[in-house]
């Protein structure tokens, strides 16, 4: 039953994404889009693309939206595809909730030992990999097109993405207001 997969499947990826949402993203899409083939590709570039327009955090909005499209895309009813958003959005943030209620005094106790602060040094990498795999996952054919099918639309997601990157890290505009002039641009040049 697709409630069960969705609940066994975000409860891994809950368990073991660490680094947050955007960490969770590459886990999310080869699970989602890969594995189970819940999902297209197309289509979780736009939960992606959802996710981060609407409040809150990123990963736990990813799992509610693929959540819905995965018991939608299986045949079942709008009611029983917000089932299926609420096994996955439950599924991943219960093992941070019950890890956290289960540490919490042991890690606070314990938090200056050696130990413990060489297990921090060793999840720094994992979490820059998770990084950088969620950024590379986004860049596919489907979001940049290539220079060979579509070179107009490649070479204007290439400029709008280096525009928003120097935007953001050199001229230091607020990113929301950077994704909606991106957002804007993106809809007035490609269409």
């Amino acid at each position: 039953m697709i409630f069960l997969e969705l609940f066994v499947t975000f409860f891994q990826i809950g368990l073991f994404g660490f680094g947050g949402g955007y960490g969770m993203l590459s886990l999310i899409q080869t699970e989602t889009v890969v594995h189970h083939n819940w999902l297209t590709s197309a289509e979780f570039t736009n939960i992606v693309a959802i996710s981060q327009m609407t409040p809150g955090p990123i990963g736990i909005n990813s799992a509610t939206y693929c959540g819905y499209a995965a018991a939608h895309n299986a045949g079942f009813s709008p009611m029983m595809a917000m089932l299926g958003s609420a096994t996955a959005t439950f599924a991943l943030v219960l093992p941070s909730f019950l890890l956290m209620i289960a540490i919490c005094k042991v890690l606070m106790r314990y938090m200056n030992t050696t130990a413990v602060q060489n297990v921090f040094l060793g999840l720094r990498p994992a979490v820059v990999g998770l990084l950088a795999a969620a950024a590379l996952l986004l860049m596919t054919q489907d979001n940049f097109s290539s220079p060979v099918i579509n070179p107009w639309r490649f070479w204007i997601s290439v400029a709008l993405f280096l525009s928003t990157y120097f935007g953001t890290r050199v001229v230091k505009i607020n990113p929301i207001r950077m994704i909606c002039w991106a957002a804007f641009a993106g809809l007035m040049l490609l269409y």
